[in-house]
């Protein structure tokens, strides 16, 4: 039991130091949930999980340096590398495998679906949570399609299974919401879940903050994974800003004013107009102005010309 909590929480990045501390003061028996809380009051952060994962591979070093420099970075799946802009992506497992089986089967293939998605996109830090209890064999009370999918993607170190016992009969399941926002909120990336997660918003306000800034809602749309073009409402960023870790303003030239000619904005429209292009972008107010100016100025002038002679 000590070492397949060990094990856990390593796989989560938290170091063997921590965990045999909080291990020591909570006693071995501890659930991995209250592991988990005392690991965050700590202030523990994970460490790269690929550090870990791959101890035997030499870091790259350049021709003529005896050392590594600390600018180098491991080139992993936790997108550390500076050319990865792309935000590392959490997925909520059973809540996007019950979507997709209209909340009566747990759909593995909506899983695989939405994995996908941001495989596609380039995302390469991508991780599933889902409870350990969905290895076991489906029940009528609970049934569950391609179970075959949790594997492939458990080897190919997506899947991450949160902690599930069984006490005199009963199933003990820990919180799997709560390692969903954790990792997320760690890792600076975004949660994909159609789940609010309102009791974790109140327990911690800078977690509150990060699920209303970083929760990525969706549907399924004929076997399609589907998450919206604006995450954030039709003020908010677009998907593609969403989750990249560094956005990219649109130029306006590239987006015409959808008023035209009738835009009454002035030279505080953000939007690009070809017509005025040639032309100082005053108001509607000033432009009229000028034109009113123009003739008036003239006629006293010309009076003025009259008086002299």
């Amino acid at each position: 039991a000590h070492q397949s909590k060990m094990d856990f929480f390593c796989k989560l990045g938290y170091g063997k130091q921590d965990i045999c501390k909080v291990l020591e003061n909570l006693g071995q028996e501890a659930l991995e949930d209250d592991v988990l809380k005392e690991l965050i009051r700590m202030g523990s952060k994970p460490q790269a999980l690929e550090s870990q994962a791959q101890p035997s591979q030499p870091k790259l070093v350049a021709r003529g340096s005896c050392s590594t420099s600390p600018g180098l970075k491991w080139l992993g799946e936790d997108g550390s590398d500076s050319s990865d802009s792309l935000r590392p992506i959490v997925i909520d497992g059973s809540n996007v495998a019950m979507s997709h089986g209209n909340k009566e089967v747990f759909s593995c293939w909506g899983i695989q679906l939405a994995v996908d998605w941001f495989r596609e996109r380039g995302h390469t830090y991508i991780k599933v949570f889902v409870p350990l209890w969905r290895k076991e064999p489906p029940r009528q009370d609970s049934p569950i399609a391609d179970q075959h999918i949790l594997g492939e993607l458990e080897k190919q170190s997506v899947l991450v299974y949160t902690p599930s016992r069984k006490v005199k009969g009963k199933r003990v399941v820990c919180y799997d919401d709560r390692y969903i926002v954790k990792v997320a909120y760690e890792k600076d990336g975004v949660i994909v879940s159609n789940d609010h997660y309102r009791d974790l918003q109140n327990e911690n306000p800078e977690w509150k903050w990060f699920i209303e800034q970083r929760l990525l809602m969706y549907s399924f749309v004929s076997n399609r994974f589907m998450p919206p073009d604006d995450p954030l409402g039709r003020h908010g960023p677009t998907l593609s800003n969403f989750l990249s870790k560094k956005p990219v303003l649109p130029e306006k030239k590239w987006q015409p004013c959808p008023y035209g000619k009738k835009c009454t904005y002035g030279n505080k429209c953000k939007f690009y107009h070809p017509e005025r292009q040639h032309q100082a972008q005053l108001s509607v107010a000033d432009e009229l102005r000028a034109k009113t100016k123009v003739p008036l100025a003239q006629g006293k002038e010309e009076q003025r010309c009259r008086c002299s002679a």
